[in-house]
């Protein structure tokens, strides 16, 4: 084995306990969620076992972090952002950010169409914040039901129950930043003059 493989399989082991650490994750709960056992992610994270796909395939999919930057490859030189959408409940969403944890960024796509949505609003953890770049996203916010146009912007603990869909029967296209509770966008502007 050469030397630059051996320097990149012993550097696995303190990144897969840093991001398991970063994360608040037992060993156990690791276990539970990638079906690997418990005395295995303890051999990795220390270093007595080598890492190999059947392992880091599903370790890599429960910290949402590509493999690549799982095992530490070699940058390749190439700036380009590779996006991979996902579709839900017909809208594309593009994430813009990496990781897991912290604030993370999307782009939203909603298509057009002849009908309308109905609002189904949903609660869960988290603070939000959106930016409508193209066409009318109807907000339902708690007994709030308002409409933000190209340009607008809303921020709201996601505890609340919330929705947003097209206003119109025009696609729209969206930014949102998602943190957990307590974070907050800060968006900073220089001073007028």
């Amino acid at each position: 084995m050469s030397d630059d493989t051996e320097e990149v399989l012993s550097g696995v082991g303190p990144r897969l306990k840093g991001l398991r650490l970063q994360r608040n994750k037992t060993l156990a709960e690791m276990s539970e969620e990638t079906g690997i056992s418990a005395s295995t992610l303890s051999r990795l994270d220390s270093g007595q076992r080598r890492p190999n796909l059947e392992l880091l395939l599903p370790l890599a999919r429960a910290y949402s972090v590509p493999l690549d930057e799982l095992v530490g490859a070699p940058a390749t030189g190439d700036p380009r952002i590779h996006l991979r959408p996902v579709i839900r409940n017909g809208q594309t969403i593009l994430p813009l950010s990496k990781g897991a944890g912290g604030v993370q960024a999307f782009k939203h796509l909603l298509p057009g169409g002849p009908t309308l949505p109905q609002p189904e609003p949903k609660v869960h953890e988290g603070y939000e914040w959106m930016y409508v770049l193209r066409g009318q996203l109807r907000v339902v916010l708690g007994a709030r039901d308002f409409v933000l146009k190209q340009g607008e912007a809303a921020e709201f603990d996601t505890r609340t129950p919330h929705w947003f869909g097209r206003a119109t029967t025009d696609s729209v296209e969206f930014l949102t930043l998602f943190g957990p509770q307590g974070e907050r966008v800060h968006v900073r502007a220089a001073p007028a003059r």
